[in-house]
C-alpha cells in the first residue's frame, strides 16, 4: 500500500481534460469522457486462486474485477480476460474451467468477453481488464464523503481470514459456502441502490480492508471517518480463526502503513487486524446524508445485498484519518 503510493505519486500526470478521474485519489477505476452523456469506466485486475475450484475460482476472480466499475457508478460493458497459467505443468482443462466461471460472472453482469491475453507462468494467475459506461454527471468516487454523513457497508467481511484458514488446513473448503457466496456475488444491486438514493461518495473493500479503504476515502474527502467496530458485519467463524492468528499479511501492512492517521479506542485487537484485513470482491462503502441512510439500507435490502449496515460517520478532519470505536 506505503510503496504503491510511493511510486503513483512520482508519476507524470494526464493534461487530458477528458480525464475525469485518474490515480490522484486511488479510486476503483479511471475514468475517460467521451462526449456530454457517456464516460469509459476503465479497470484491471489478476490474482493467484484462493480456492481450490478452478469454476469457483474464476467467478471470485471475475466478480472482484467488475466490482470496481460499480463502485464507480458505472455498467459493466466488455472485458478482455487476463492469464497466467502453467500449462506444461497443469491441465489445460483447468483453465478452461477458470475461464468458464469468468464468463459465467460476466454474462450475469450483462457484459460480454471480447478476447484476452494469456503468458505462460510458474503460478496460475486470472483475472479482467473491463470496460464499462457511465453518465458523466453520475461518477461515483471515493473523495466525495460529507462532514454529518454516514457509511454503510454492503457485505461482510471476513474472505481474507477465511481463505486463508483454508489455505492452511484449518477449514474445509466445503466449509468455505458463504465466503464464497460472499465473494461472487456483483455490487450491482448495491451499485443501483446507491445511484437510486444518491450517495456523496463510493469505493470497494478489498486489499486494504475495511479501514485502508476507508482511510483513502477520508483523505480523498479531507475528513475523518470514525468506524464504530461493533456495527461491522462479519461472516460466520471469521473473529473465531482470527484469534487462532489467521490473518493475511496485509492487515499487519495496512496498519503499518496508515500509522498515527489510525486510532483504535478500547477495541479488540483481532476485531481490529479483521477490519484492517486483505478482502476479495468485497462490499460497497457508500458515504450518504444521514437523513438518506434509512432509504439507502431500504433500497439495499429491496436488491438482497448480502448486508445493508450503517458502521460508521463522518465528522470533521482531526489528526486521525481513522478513528476505530
Amino acid at each position: 500500500m506505503g510503496a504503491l503510493a510511493q511510486v503513483v505519486r512520482n508519476l507524470p500526470r494526464a493534461a487530458d481534460p477528458n480525464l475525469l478521474v485518474g490515480a490522484d485519489h486511488f479510486d476503483d477505476a479511471g475514468v475517460y469522457k467521451l462526449d456530454a452523456s457517456t464516460a469509459l469506466v476503465l479497470t484491471v485486475d489478476f490474482f493467484p486462486p484462493l480456492v481450490d475450484d478452478p469454476y469457483e475460482y474464476g467467478r471470485i476472480a471475475a466478480a472482484n474485477s467488475l466490482s470496481d466499475i460499480y463502485a464507480m457508478g458505472g455498467r459493466p460493458l466488455a472485458v478482455l480476460n487476463i492469464v497466467g497459467f502453467p500449462d506444461k505443468e497443469l491441465p489445460i482443462e483447468i483453465l478452461g474451467e477458470i475461464l468458464r466461471g469468468g464468463a459465467e460472472r460476466v454474462a450475469a453482469a450483462g457484459a460480454v468477453v471480447a478476447g484476452g491475453h494469456s503468458v505462460r507462468d510458474a503460478e496460475i494467475k486470472f483475472g479482467l481488464s473491463v470496460t464499462g459506461l457511465v453518465h458523466p454527471d453520475r461518477i461515483l468516487t471515493n473523495g466525495g464523503a460529507k462532514v454529518g454523513d454516514v457509511l454503510v457497508l454492503t457485505k461482510p467481511i471476513g474472505s481474507g481470514v477465511l481463505t486463508t484458514a483454508a489455505k492452511k488446513g484449518l477449514i474445509a473448503e466445503s466449509d468455505l459456502a458463504e465466503a464464497i457466496d460472499v465473494m461472487t456475488d456483483l455490487n450491482r444491486g448495491a451499485c443501483d441502490a446507491a445511484l437510486e438514493v444518491g450517495v456523496h461518495a463510493a469505493t470497494d473493500i478489498t486489499g486494504f480492508g475495511l479501514i485502508g479503504h476507508a482511510h483513502e476515502m477520508a483523505e480523498a474527502s479531507g475528513v475523518t471517518i470514525e468506524i464504530d467496530a461493533k456495527s461491522v458485519p462479519l461472516m460466520a467463524r471469521t473473529l473465531e480463526f482470527a484469534r487462532g492468528g489467521v490473518v493475511t499479511r496485509a492487515a499487519a501492512s495496512n496498519l503499518e502503513h496508515l500509522g498515527d492517521r489510525f486510532t483504535a479506542k478500547g477495541v479488540d485487537e483481532t476485531l481490529t487486524k479483521v477490519l484492517a484485513d486483505a478482502q476479495t470482491s468485497g462490499g460497497l462503502l457508500l458515504a450518504v446524508a444521514r437523513d438518506r441512510a434509512d432509504a439507502l439500507v431500504a433500497a439495499l435490502r429491496k436488491r438482497h445485498t448480502r448486508a445493508a449496515a450503517v458502521i460508521a460517520r463522518v465528522t470533521p478532519k482531526s489528526g486521525n484519518t481513522i478513528v476505530l470505536s
